[in-house]
């Protein structure tokens, strides 16, 4: 479901841009869902210059199709670093030959851009910001733990909205970068002014973690740039329509944060990561003495016997729950409101979260334990 709502900014940022605009969309075996990506991109206000289909160890017809959409197509050559892996190519192949103005916008091939997301993004590039990331809400993909994705996602909306596009990472799904920016990443890793990408040549992307966009995100602040991801700038983006495909997607987001935050050490910017980890290790004691106090009360025999407090806290979240998800409809506001579905999955990604950290902190000593694919 799409919603359109008012820019950050009381006016829209102006878009003023006549100099190229390339597209990347990394694809490995996305036969089904890049026509929708790249239609998208040909219907925007302002369209790319060039799009680029990055096919990457393809073994189904992405490449074909994409030249028969029209695009370029680079394919990888003994990639065996995913999807930081294929960006890395193309950049060492092409980054160093971009003019400083040029703008390169770089998006995932499962997800569909609104109309006015480019032309968005590049307003506020103009306004100053070094990059301008897109902001998702999830597909209906019919399943019962993609309707709580949905919710996830419109969370995640909510507080950027409430922000005004002050985001922590800049996303994989959609983010439009000033050309420069990409060489002085470059500059920087290569001088050891921020941690060294783990690819050889030395590259934009870091192959040191599991989640690129974030430690490229962490690499960009500090270097001094500003960034923002403004809730005009939207996207539609794919989810998981299995409980194990949610578990083994979030792990690797989670491992892939403390990773990220690790490698950059302790900074302003990595602080709000580290305290996030703390929350998250305080939400998952909340809430098992949230429900064994419950438990409690239910063995307790005749009558329900839970401290009012309690009672108050369970009615404070059911509102704040139904609250953040107000504008996807009266289906997500009954879900979110009887709280007991959504605990079910907020419970399982506080295990997922478990697990990263036993992991990360198990293995945070060993040579090389990035390892796995995106």
């Amino acid at each position: 479901m799409s919603d359109h709502v008012s820019p950050i900014h009381h006016k829209r940022p102006h878009c003023d841009r006549s100099g190229t605009i390339t597209a990347l969309i990394p694809a490995h075996n996305e036969e089904h869902r890049l026509a929708a990506c790249v239609d998208s991109l040909a219907n925007q206000t302002v369209q790319p210059t060039r799009i680029v289909v990055i096919a990457d160890n393809c073994t189904d017809r992405t490449a074909l199709l994409a030249e028969g959409y029209g695009c370029e197509v680079f394919k990888t050559a003994n990639n065996t670093q995913a999807k930081a892996g294929g960006l890395n190519q193309w950049l060492s192949a092409n980054l160093e030959s971009l003019e400083d103005s040029e703008l390169l916008f770089v998006m995932d091939a499962d997800g569909w851009l609104d109309p006015e997301c480019l032309e968005n993004a590049i307003g506020y590039l103009d306004l100053g910001y070094a990059a301008c990331g897109g902001v998702f809400r999830a597909e209906n993909n019919g399943t019962f733990v993609g309707f709580f994705q949905a919710n996830e996602y419109e969370r995640y909306r909510y507080l950027l909205r409430r922000s005004k596009g002050r985001t922590l990472v800049l996303t994989g799904t959609a983010t439009l970068f000033k050309a420069h920016l990409l060489k002085e990443v470059l500059i920087g890793r290569e001088c050891g002014a921020i941690p060294s990408s783990g690819d050889s040549p030395e590259a934009v992307y870091s192959v040191k973690t599991l989640v690129e966009d974030l430690e490229l995100t962490l690499a960009i602040k500090h270097l001094g740039h500003s960034i923002i991801a403004p809730i005009d700038c939207s996207l539609e983006t794919e989810t998981m329509d299995t409980w194990r495909g949610l578990a083994k997607q979030r792990y690797r987001w989670k491992l892939g944060a403390l990773q990220a935050a690790w490698q950059h050490g302790f900074t302003q910017h990595t602080s709000v990561f580290h305290r996030l980890q703390a929350l998250n290790l305080l939400g998952i004691a909340a809430t098992l003495i949230y429900l064994s106090t419950l438990a409690a009360a239910l063995l307790a025999g005749p009558g329900l016997h839970v401290k009012e407090i309690w009672l108050w806290v369970t009615l404070v979240y059911m509102i704040e729950r139904t609250i953040t998800v107000w504008r996807r409809g009266w289906e997500a506001r009954v879900m979110a409101f009887l709280l007991l579905p959504e605990m079910i999955f907020d419970i399982t990604l506080q295990l997922v979260q478990l697990r990263a950290i036993t992991s990360w902190v198990m293995r945070r000593k060993q040579k090389d334990w990035y390892g796995g694919t995106h």
